[in-house]
């Protein structure tokens, strides 16, 4: 009887994926690969999303980002807090520009609303609500955008 539930909920989880979007590969691509999802992400997120826990895939490439933060800045925070004195442009923890032009100041400012933004939108709703919901679509977009900041770090590490 276990079994057959399993292959059941297997099943309505493929065939919803298909027709929200696809989340299977086609032409021997993965949507990770289209997307060029940061690797570490697709170590933690790749099987939730193949396994249609999409919202879930989603939390867990933000909490490895909010980690990857706080060891970077050498902080015990975490979410909004942390991404604000991180990336702070009055006293950057995480320099992401040489900051000695307006612009690079900018950027920098920039980037710290894009980080705590993303923390606040997007993986806090994850972290404190039930039963929160994501297409296929969605969460490619969340982990692209997740990718990008991840890359952005790793490059100010340098």
């Amino acid at each position: 009887m276990a079994d057959s539930l399993q292959l059941f909920e297997l099943v309505v989880r493929r065939a919803r994926s298909v027709t929200e979007a696809r989340s299977e590969p086609v032409g021997g691509s993965h949507p990770f690969d289209d997307r060029n999802i940061h690797t570490r992400i697709q170590s933690i997120s790749k099987k939730l999303f193949d396994d249609g826990h999409y919202a879930s895939a989603t939390f867990e490439a933000y909490k490895l980002l909010d980690k990857e933060v706080a060891v970077l800045a050498k902080l015990c925070e975490s979410g909004v807090k942390l991404m604000m004195k991180a990336f702070s442009e009055q006293s950057p923890l995480i320099r992401l520009t040489d900051m000695s032009s307006t612009s690079e100041k900018d950027e920098q400012e920039g980037y710290k609303f894009i980080f705590s933004g993303s923390v606040m939108a997007i993986r806090n709703p994850r972290g404190h609500e039930y039963g929160v919901r994501e297409s296929p679509t969605e969460c490619l977009d969340h982990l692209s955008l997740a990718s990008l900041l991840l890359r952005r770090i790793e490059s100010a590490k340098r």
